[in-house]
């Protein structure tokens, strides 16, 4: 079925390219000084939009939506200008947004180029960064422009709401016109985790091996290659920033709130005690004051883990398996019981879909490793007990039980109502966000390129 450009569906895919979905597309928008050899398409408040900011986001937009959306020059310019809107006008309304929360979606976001590119030092290079710091400052900016929009959308649209008629209108319009939605299989997990947990001997070797490193390094030894033969931080034995244990760190830099503290804790030349994260054990030696900033090395040495350890926690899900496939106990009085990890224990093992804040998981759109354990069991069934770990390094095995099971379909009212329901709400919520717009058009700076004046926009932004 072919879908009309403007229907919810499709605006919504817009909406989250232009303004949460393409990071990488937005540090080029920022970065490289392209304002000097771009043009300006318009101008919205003090936000500038470029030329290419255009092309590029239609681009990622078509691409995302597998060639199904096609969307003029034009259409992407008014949805962009949308986004600046709200960006200006989140100023004046005073939304506030913390350095943390920043930080944290950045640490995020820096992570998952990372883990798709390699490193860190091949993420830099490839956007054409200096350095991790360089490419912060960018995300940041980026980041909180982003969280400015969504926070004045939501002050918006916070009273909007949807009746059951509203919700039945806006199902058979869709049914009428031909554009009922198509919802992908879909399918709800829920796992049990246990983690292969260190001995307190390991544990007190670690401690004990960084004691005796601190000593060494107030006694005159070199910080620098004591961290290089000692440091499991995988950037020791590169080029600038971990280089030697290096960093030169602000309280805005994106490392944990633990190091941090411990960091700004100390004198200069003063070398920490041993203390914890979840990367591992540290110490930390302060090689300059600078203001608000500070030059560092560190050492990290991660804890092992038995193999014997390991081979408990698969052993131990082992039996939970049988036990629960043999009916001695269910899933999830075997998830309170035994599981290790917080997140899902509190929920019953249900695992929340990152994308959606709900249970589900479209299959076509999961993670390729979840995807391939879960891809082909039935309702009901279970994984074998299979290893993972964390990005922090912890070690730990699960199994992941399938609870349900939902084919691809067209949608249907009372199966899908829910969904219905909540695409029912955003249209409205849209609209209502359309007429605010119009309102504050007529009282915000706004200059458009005369490359962009022949097009045809939905609100008056030419305010002729």
């Amino acid at each position: 079925m072919q879908l009309k450009t403007r229907i919810l569906k499709n605006i919504k895919m817009i909406k989250k390219v232009v303004v949460l979905g393409v990071m990488l597309l937005a540090i080029n928008s920022f970065s490289q000084e392209r304002v000097k050899v771009d043009g300006v398409a318009v101008v919205v408040g003090k936000n500038i939009v470029l030329d290419s900011d255009i092309e590029k986001f239609k681009l990622e937009v078509e691409q995302r939506s597998e060639g199904k959306i096609k969307i003029s020059d034009c259409e992407m310019l008014e949805e962009i200008m949308t986004q600046k809107l709200l960006s200006h006008h989140a100023i004046i309304d005073s939304i506030v947004v913390s350095e943390d929360e920043v930080i944290e979606q950045v640490d995020r976001t820096i992570g998952s180029f990372a883990q798709q590119l390699g490193s860190i030092e091949k993420v830099t290079e490839f956007y054409g960064f200096n350095d991790e710091e360089d490419l912060r400052k960018e995300l940041n900016q980026i980041q909180r422009e982003q969280f400015l929009i969504q926070r004045e959308r939501a002050s918006i649209v916070e009273e909007v709401d949807v009746t059951p008629d509203e919700v039945r209108t806006y199902f058979n319009n869709l049914k009428e016109e031909g554009n009922l939605p198509e919802f992908g299989s879909e399918i709800e997990l829920s796992q049990i985790v246990i983690y292969a947990q260190p001995t307190e001997e390991e544990t007190k070797r670690v401690v004990d091996k960084l004691t005796k490193i601190k000593e060494d390094i107030e006694n005159g030894a070199s910080m620098n290659m004591k961290a290089i033969l000692n440091s499991d931080d995988p950037s020791v034995a590169g080029k600038g920033q971990g280089a030697g244990g290096f960093y030169t760190i602000t309280r805005e830099t994106g490392f944990v709130k633990e190091f941090k503290e411990v960091a700004f804790s100390l004198d200069e030349g003063e070398v920490s005690e041993p203390f914890k994260t979840d990367f591992g054990y540290h110490i930390i030696k302060v090689e300059k004051i600078k203001g608000q900033s500070i030059d560092l090395r560190h050492i990290l040495i991660q804890l092992d883990i038995d193999e014997d350890k390991l081979l408990e926690a698969k052993t131990t899900l082992e039996g939970l398996k049988k036990d629960i496939s043999e009916g001695t106990i269910t899933f999830e009085e075997a998830v309170s019981e035994y599981s290790e990890e917080e997140a899902t224990k509190t929920n019953r093992g249900v695992i929340i879909n990152p994308a959606t804040g709900d249970s589900r998981f479209e299959l076509t759109r999961m993670d390729p490793t979840l995807y391939s354990r879960v891809s082909n069991l039935t309702g009901g069934e279970m994984t074998d007990p299979f290893y993972d770990e964390t990005r922090e390094g912890e070690k730990m095995f699960k199994i992941i039980l399938l609870k349900s099971k939902t084919e691809a379909h067209t949608a249907d009212y009372i199966k899908d109502y829910v969904k219905i329901q909540q695409l029912a709400l955003q249209k409205k919520q849209e609209e209502t966000i359309e007429k605010w717009a119009k309102e504050k058009i007529s009282d915000t700076y706004i200059k458009i390129n005369s490359g962009h004046k022949s097009c045809s926009f939905d609100k008056n932004w030419k305010k002729e």
